[in-house]
């Protein structure tokens, strides 16, 4: 287990093949036979033909002035010239384009990324384990003495040397939006005080002045100089010695804390660097909750002990405490422009409750709360007894009777009352820690982890609600922190992936489209104007990426809702995070691509046998008026067995005509036009040709398929314009260009590392890249009964940006099943489309993209091309941190997708998320978010499959668990022994993580075929993180009873929302229905001793022996419990992309371990139970 690293050059941005770009097709294709040399074969009864006198070439020198002239992002219409070499052999994607190759536009600079680092050196070497004994501490600061470091090269307004923070918050003044400056340097933060040596003890100064008065006196207080050594900067303030006492351990001995052991789980390129720790940790101490402000008097505390202490003194006035909440939570005044004259961290101001949390959830700080920056934090040093504090103000008193005042030190041993007091402090320190979400589970004593109702991602606590509202919708944009470690040492002390995911093209009922002769962007960086930035003035705003000073043009002042010149933020670009342009001129160098469609169907035995042409021929004529496009739009049609068949749909024949060429080997198109025909100009032929082509097919007998050749084909018709290709394809290629051979040996389909995940041929891979670079995209539909090498065939797929659906088993006389082939293709049909795309991942200096997952080709060191964007395609992105961020508040990402719609518009979809910086590793662990943590390993470990084996990905699973677990110990100051404490905001992880162990694409032990198991990789790449978490851990819900549920209102209906269960067979009665929901089917499973009364209430059938065992849609029934499930059904239906086919599964039917496997709680031949695999990851927590 030791040493192991996952590794992630897949999909990297630096990743390079073994040659520039794949080599050409056959080189025999690129000849001009004489038509007499080339065998056609004769026509078949129902078709006419007309084969052409001369092949059809179509110009094979197109111009690549495309290629990079585009403003960021660029199209690269019709791509770059793909240069001819050698077959590729490495797994990586993303091909740089070769040195030759030469740009045409002069802004070819919009295209890189400002400070984007080249990616792709090699691995570094194994690093030693990193400790985490300790981490390192700051300079012991408190709320009033605030100073800053200016960073470089970034001059301040003049005039923001001369502003002051008010003493007094006046609502008056509350900041609009964009009027806080998100990228100045954040304020010191108050940290602990340092564990200095035990001849060292320090305390807090002393001060006369109210924190308001002191914070105000320090604004030209000169900016700490970092010394070496890890030592702390000497503060003109005299520290006093104060003793305190250890709890449960010697200073010594916390010196002696166990090493960290480094485990595979590191889905990265490369090794991570060894963290720096401190040679000390914190010690413990024991803490009160902070107190809310109404109940502090203006006391004095005074410590009872014979040694020393300061007094602290609570500056706000008792009749202050006596106004109104409303009087008292006053907004605060204008952020000043000046980074120095920041009095306090942001979002600490009193409006804004609850005060924050302190920097430490653990009992190890004794708090008091002031009126200006909330909770202020002492930590006292090992080695002297800590005294007891007096007694807190009375009014505090009678607020909370039952909080102990310093449990530790006043309760008598053994008394009742004391530990009744402790077990009531705990309680209200539980309740601050969950307002603040900062709350701890214990995961080996709570059963019942995941929540009743929907799982919400982490909230992104900002300087400002208005930044809050303006942030990038979490459907759209995640990350897997909520709060970036503001260094590289900190983030891999947290043991956390690092990693963004992006659903770019999604659905969106709600889209501000903006049309503008200019869009405004930064000049170094490329970055889109968004709400995150800042307004020097009027004229000028700063960049929150590069935080370059740029002059704003005057039609930006214009606000185009009411019509008026006034504030820039104003305007919808700085009002949300997600926007829509139409690109202007200078965004298109030719006119846009048309809509252009090619379906290339298998006609061989086994295709025509299973009947899945009939379906989709129909599917396609019902749909035919709803495919996207304008009067352009295109279509073709191939078909092909041992041959390629095309079909000539020319205007004013009677029927279509059949051509057919039988040189698979050397392909070539047997007729320049009448192929590629205008959809509304031949409606009426595609019509008769789809209605045809069944039964023309439905005795074939020819059991090969020459797919290869069939891509070809398609490639050559859409070379000269791009376009989209689907493919249905049956059975195993085995003839021509790309054929294949049967590897997959059944024997081995639950060994513990099967073999032949890898492409066996890259015949498939590098026809992608050449489709890539004309902008045609490649679809597959599988819909095969026998082994199909979808290892090999998934290339032309992944490489090409296209999509992969898959239908196993697939029989026209089972309903289910071509319910399920008939929806799926309808939604493909009818979605949006974006044709030549490009998309492009931006974020702040200090951050950099590493790694991509997904399906598309690297263009660039950042740019992905995407010949088509559909709305359920999702990204993923690894982000590495390569410098230090201690002078950001906030850090940005932002991805921009510039593609050409299906009516011909250029257009410009932006999205820029806002996060905030911590310091410190418990901030950092209870904001982590679970979900999209799993999403970003799920796909990280499919590259560990392919690059290394299924066991060591599996195994990297569990040890992710353990050392995150182990990272968040360290945060703990009490006894953890027979615990197993996670944060809440990770309590899923082991959950989400032994789900993934049961997945098709990882599970062992459990017979699996090879094209399943490789499918469910492709998805875990390519799938939205929504539908992601819903594949491998499903919605289970109780419908028995359901009328009395809660209800909400969804449109003009109300649904009744039952409770989400457990995926556990203890959850599942006999007596009840149970409905499964895992994104792409319904299961609705039926307990055998059902009532009869229910039974005839839902299914119309008098008792459980009368459901019919193949059944595939609810009766209507005219009764409450049978419309509130119906009502329930098709909600989850509306949720989908498409209306998902529904299946009743009785609990005696053959149908049923369809459902039972999906409880992944239990123990199975996949795996452990749940409460197995927790004691499993307990033992590897350090």
């Amino acid at each position: 287990m030791n040493g192991q690293q996952l590794t992630n050059s897949s999909n990297s941005a630096n990743g390079t093949p073994s040659s520039s770009y794949p080599a050409s097709l056959s080189s025999q294709s690129s000849r001009d036979p004489s038509p007499a040399t080339r065998p056609v074969k004769p026509p078949s009864e129902p078709f006419n033909h007309v084969i052409s006198a001369q092949p059809n070439h179509w110009p094979k020198d197109k111009s690549n002035a495309l290629l990079g002239g585009l403003p960021d992002p660029t199209i690269g219409r019709p791509g770059p010239q793909l240069h001819r070499s050698a077959p590729l052999s490495s797994p990586a994607i993303n091909s740089q384009p070769p040195p030759t190759l030469h740009q045409s536009q002069p802004d070819i600079q919009n295209l890189q990324t400002a400070g984007t680092q080249p990616v792709g050196a090699p691995p570094n070497p194994p690093r030693p384990s990193p400790t985490f004994l300790n981490h390192q501490v700051k300079t012991p600061t408190s709320s009033s003495q605030l100073m800053y470091r200016q960073p470089p090269s970034q001059p301040l307004p003049p005039s923001s040397t001369t502003q002051t923070m008010p003493p007094v918050l006046n609502a008056n003044h509350l900041p609009q939006p964009n009027s806080i400056p998100n990228q100045f340097p954040r304020p010191a933060r108050p940290t602990n005080y340092p564990s200095f040596q035990s001849n060292q003890p320090v305390e807090p100064p002393r001060s006369t002045q109210s924190p308001v008065q002191q914070t105000s006196s320090q604004f030209q207080t000169q900016p700490l100089q970092p010394s070496s050594n890890n030592q702390f900067p000497q503060h003109s303030s005299q520290f006093k010695t104060m003793p305190s006492t250890p709890f449960q351990q010697s200073s010594n001995q916390t010196q002696n804390l166990p090493v960290q052991t480094s485990r595979p789980y590191q889905f990265s390129q490369s090794p991570n660097q060894t963290s720096q720790s401190s040679n000390q940790i914190p010690p413990v101490s024991n803490k009160l909750p902070p107190a809310p402000e109404q109940t502090l008097s203006n006391q004095t505390v005074q410590p009872q002990n014979q040694f020393s202490q300061p007094q602290y003194q609570f500056t706000q006035s008792q009749n202050q405490f006596n106004q109104s909440q409303s009087q008292l939570y006053k907004p605060p005044n204008p952020i000043p422009q000046s980074k120095n004259q920041f009095p306090q961290p942001p979002g600490q101001y009193p409006h804004q409750m609850p005060p924050g949390p302190p920097h430490s959830h653990t009992h190890s700080q004794t708090q008091y709360t002031n009126s200006v920056s909330g909770p202020t934090t002492q930590q006292p040093t090992s080695g002297y007894q800590q005294p007891p504090l007096q007694q807190i103000p009375n009014q505090f008193n009678k607020r909370y009777p039952q909080m102990p005042q310093n449990p530790g030190y006043q309760q008598q041993p053994g008394s009742m009352d004391g530990l009744t007091s402790q077990m009531a402090g705990m309680t209200v320190q539980q309740g601050f820690n969950k307002l603040w979400g900062m709350d701890t589970v214990d995961l080996l004593k709570s059963r019942d982890v995941l929540p009743k109702d929907k799982i919400e991602p982490p909230a992104i606590r900002l300087q400002h609600e208005l930044y809050e509202a303006a942030n990038c919708s979490s459907e759209i944009f995640r990350c897997t922190l909520t709060k970036i470690p503001e260094t590289k040492s900190l983030l891999d002390k947290s043991r956390l992936p690092l990693g963004v995911l992006i659903h770019p093209f999604k659905d969106l009922n709600q889209l501000s489209v903006i049309q503008c002769t200019v869009i405004v962007r930064c000049r170094m960086c490329r970055t889109y104007i968004n709400p995150f930035v800042y307004f020097v003035d009027n004229k000028r705003w700063k960049c929150n990426l590069c935080f370059r000073v740029n002059e704003l043009p005057d039609e930006f002042q214009f606000d185009p809702m009411t019509k008026t010149y006034g504030d820039p933020s104003r305007r919808p670009e700085i009002k949300s995070a997600t926007i829509e342009f139409i690109a202007p001129s200078e965004y298109m160098v030719r006119p846009p691509q048309p809509a252009i469609y090619v379906f290339v169907l298998d006609v061989s035995r086994l295709a025509c046998e299973c009947g899945y042409l009939d379906v989709v021929c129909r599917t396609l004529l019902a749909e035919l008026d709803n495919v996207p496009g304008d009067a352009r739009t295109s279509v073709a049609f191939i078909t092909f067995d041992s041959a390629v068949h095309f079909y000539s749909l020319t205007e004013g024949q009677g029927q279509p005509h059949q051509l057919v060429v039988v040189d698979i080997d050397d392909m070539f198109l047997p007729t320049p036009d009448n192929l590629l025909v205008s959809l509304n100009e031949c409606r009426d032929l595609i019509k008769d040709l789809l209605t045809e082509l069944p039964n023309k097919y439905r005795e074939s007998y020819d059991t090969h398929s020459a797919l290869g050749a069939a891509l070809q084909a398609a490639y050559k018709l859409l070379a000269p314009t791009g376009g989209r290709v689907t493919i249905f394809q049956a059975c195993l290629p085995n003839v021509g260009p790309g054929a294949l051979t049967a590897r997959e040996d059944p024997a081995q389909r639950a060994g513990d590392n099967p073999p032949h995940l890898n492409p066996s041929t890259d015949f498939y891979k590098k026809l992608a890249l050449d489709c890539s670079g004309q902008q045609i995209a490649v679809d597959l539909f599988l819909v095969n009964s026998q082994y199909l090498d979808l290892a090999t065939l998934s290339g032309v797929s992944r490489f090409s940006g296209g999509c992969m659906h898959h239908v196993p088993l697939f029989r026209s006389d089972k309903p289910f099943l071509v319910d399920t082939l008939e929806r799926m293709f309808q939604r493909y049909l009818t979605r949006k489309i974006g044709f030549e795309s490009v998309m492009r991942l931006r974020c702040t200096r200090g951050l950099s993209i590493h790694t991509f997952h997904g399906n598309f080709f690297v263009r660039s060191t950042d740019l992905l091309s995407l010949p088509n964007a559909n709305p359920d395609a999702g990204f993923g992105m690894q982000v590495t941190i390569d410098e230090n961020l201690t002078d950001v508040q906030n850090v940005c990402f932002q991805a921009a997708l510039l593609y050409t719609s299906s009516k011909g518009e250029r257009r410009i979809r932006v999205h820029t998320l806002c996060l905030p910086v911590a310091s410190n590793l418990a901030d950092i662990l209870h904001g982590a978010d679970q979900q999209c943590i799993v999403g970003l390993l799920a796909k990280m470990a499919v590259d560990r499959c392919v690059q290394s084996s299924l066991s060591d990905a599996r195994e990297a699973f569990v040890n992710v668990v353990a050392d995150i677990f182990s990272a968040y110990k360290l945060t703990q100051s009490s006894n953890t022994t027979g615990c197993m404490l996670a944060p809440a905001s990770l309590r899923l992880l082991p959950l989400y993580i032994l789900a993934l162990l049961k997945y098709v694409a990882f599970r062992v032990g459990q017979s699996t075929r090879l094209d399943d198991r490789v499918f469910a990789m492709c998805q875990m790449k390519s799938l939205p993180l929504t539908f992601l978490i819903q594949a491998i851990y499903p919605d289970l819900y109780p419908l028995l009873n359901i009328e009395q549920q809660p209800e909400v209102e969804v449109g003009e209906h109300t649904v009744p929302q039952p409770p989400r269960l457990q995926l556990s067979a203890e959850r599942i009665d006999s007596h009840g229905i149970f409905l499964l929901d895992d994104g792409s089917s319904l299961l609705v499973y039926v307990g055998h001793n059902l009532e009869p009364a229910v039974c005839q209430a839902v299914f119309a059938v008098p008792h459980f022996s009368a459901i019919p065992q193949e059944l595939y849609s609810l009766p209507e029934m005219d009764n409450s419990t049978s419309e509130a499930i119906r009502s329930f059904v098709t909600y989850l239906q509306n949720e989908k992309p498409y209306p998902i086919p529904i299946q009743i599964i009785r609990d005696d039917s053959h149908h049923r371990m369809r459902f039972l496997e999906r409880l992944v709680e239990d123990k199975n031949e996949s795996g452990t139970s749940y409460y197995e695999f927790l004691q499993r990851v307990k033992t590897l927590i350090k």
